[in-house]
């Protein structure tokens, strides 16, 4: 076989794990567009946030301790103690959860009929002003992310020997492919097919739906606003802590985490802003894409392709079908 086509197969499992990683990012903002008609610039800044609150409460560490120190003269930084994995897990869960429940009392409670561009203006303010938030509260330093079920049971990272050994055996050439990408992206199937059976087999489920349809008529039927969409943005909040504990882990948990929201805009436009598997299949498409044209014509052009690709791939696709690939096609009559 060829080296080039066996590189070339090494390029698409790695662009598939890549896809996924940015699909775990975009089905946050699935969810509440899907939900609620609103796109939520903030996104990234809750699986920053996400992943920040999870760390500073995995490793006992104050909250706000720069501005109480700062306040008080003090030097208090840690409690003294860290804590499980999946104890930090429920706690920052429950944190997410109150973030919710903030969001929709101080903000998109004021702002039931409004139009979608002042809801879009509202999540980015909100996007700053958590960012802040999360500055203050557990300090802007890279913090290295440990996820442990035991002492010997992590997050595994680095290179899967099975996967190396196998297809040295077969091809002549050991393929690189990251354990914890290969995690990701179980990861992401369950998730994912947990949402869709939550948005399509359950009376919640439906009521998400008729909200984003329209929130008056939601109401007129006796759809509660203010519970749907505490509901969603929890469960968006679950969802940016998945996506941050699994980018913190690869990039550790840092402030440019929240960029990658950046990366998920192509992936919504090409499998659709309502759509749940739409957003896996849009990321598996970028992920590939943006791979193999950096493999086969990034030599050619001077490289770094990457970080311009999925953009003009979504352009693209804007033209030709803007709903994307799963999204609904609305009709308006006048």
């Amino acid at each position: 076989m060829p080296d080039q086509l066996i590189f070339a197969m090494e390029v698409i499992l790695n662009g598939l794990m890549a896809g996924v990683m940015y699909a775990l990012v975009a089905l946050g903002f699935v969810l509440i567009f899907k939900a609620s008609g609103i796109f939520n610039f903030a996104q990234g800044v809750m699986a920053l946030f996400a992943a920040m609150t999870f760390v500073g409460i995995q490793n006992g560490q104050v909250p706000f301790s720069h501005l109480i120190n700062a306040i008080f003269g003090t030097q208090i930084h840690y409690f003294g103690w860290e804590l499980h994995s999946l104890i930090a897990i429920l706690l920052t869960v429950v944190v997410m959860i109150a973030l919710a429940c903030a969001v929709q009392y101080f903000i998109f409670r004021h702002l039931v009929g409004q139009e979608p561009i002042i809801l879009f203006m509202a999540t980015i303010g909100l996007a700053y002003l958590l960012e802040g938030v999360a500055d203050l509260m557990w300090g802007a330093d890279i913090k290295k992310l440990d996820f442990c079920l035991t002492d010997g049971t992590c997050l595994p990272q680095g290179i899967n020997d099975t996967i190396d050994r196998v297809t040295f055996d077969i091809f002549g050439y050991g393929f690189f492919i990251d354990n914890l990408d290969i995690t990701a992206t179980i990861v992401a199937i369950i998730l994912v097919a947990i949402l869709v059976a939550f948005s399509q087999y359950t009376k919640q489920g439906r009521a998400m739906r008729a909200v984003a349809d329209d929130h008056q008529a939601a109401l007129s039927v006796g759809v509660s606003l203010n519970y749907i969409w505490i509901l969603v943005w929890s469960v968006a909040g679950f969802v940016a802590l998945v996506a941050g504990i699994m980018w913190g882990a690869k990039l550790g948990v840092q402030f440019s985490l929240s960029l990658i929201a950046l990366k998920a805009l192509p992936v919504l436009m090409l499998g659709g802003f309502t759509s749940i598997p739409g957003a896996i299949v849009g990321g598996l498409i970028i992920g590939v894409g943006e791979k193999l044209f950096e493999f086969a014509i990034g030599p050619m052009i001077g490289g770094a392709t990457e970080n311009w690709f999925a953009y003009v791939l979504a352009l693209i696709f804007l033209v030709f079908r803007p709903q994307g690939l799963f999204g609904e096609k609305i009709i308006e009559r006048v």
